[in-house]
Formats: structure tokens, sequence, C-alpha cells
């Protein structure tokens, strides 16, 4: 989450505070969650079912249940298909670079590519 960088359509530095998050329920985690509060980030994340059960069980003391936008949450699959298609790559797919540096590098071909 700290390599964020929103790149401005002008002059100065990138924001590293995006104005809100979508993610999926791998990210549902109360560690994200407080992190993205305490930087005044608002989030769409489904809750997962074990932690909705564990909510429940707990009765008034597991808490409110987490605020879900569902309507938002369906702009997501603009991310997942561009996942989806950059998958297609089969040297991105099996990750056959070694360094972090010639992965970025290809995803960023892969990605112009795509684009044009």
């Amino acid at each position: 989450m700290d390599a964020i960088r929103v790149p401005r359509t002008g002059l100065g530095r990138p924001r590293t505070r995006p104005n809100h998050v979508l993610g999926d329920k791998g990210y549902s985690s109360k560690a994200i969650r407080v992190w993205l509060r305490k930087r005044g980030i608002s989030h769409t994340i489904p809750e997962r079912a074990d932690q909705i059960a564990n909510r429940l069980r707990r009765g008034s003391l597991g808490g409110r249940p987490v605020a879900f936008d569902r309507q938002l949450y369906k702009h997501r699959n603009v991310v997942e298909r561009c996942f989806n298609r950059l998958k297609q790559w089969r040297g991105l797919a099996t990750r056959y670079d070694k360094t972090a540096v010639s992965y970025q590098a290809a995803a960023t071909l892969a990605s112009l590519l795509m684009w044009a």
C-alpha cells in the first residue's frame, strides 16, 4: 500500500493518498481497514464469510458490519479484466523474469501494447 502513487495531470509530485480503494475479500482484514481509516481513505472491501460468522457469534461485542457499497464495487471488474488480459502474456502469468525490474518492464510493455 505504501507504493501507491497517483499521478497528477499538472505539475506537482504524485499523490500518495487515493480518494477511494476498491479491494476484494483478500484485503478484508482489520489491519488494512485500520490503516486506511488512519490515513482518511474511504474503502469498499467485502467482508469474508468467516469474519461475518465471527462477528455474529460475538453478538453485540462483535461490532457493526463494515460499510459496503455494492454499486461501487461493480466498477472493480475493469481492474479484473485488465489483469485477465495481462495474464494472457505467458511470461507475465508464469513470471519467467528473474528480477523485479525486468518483470516490471515486461508488464509495462504488455500494458502499452494492450493500450495501443
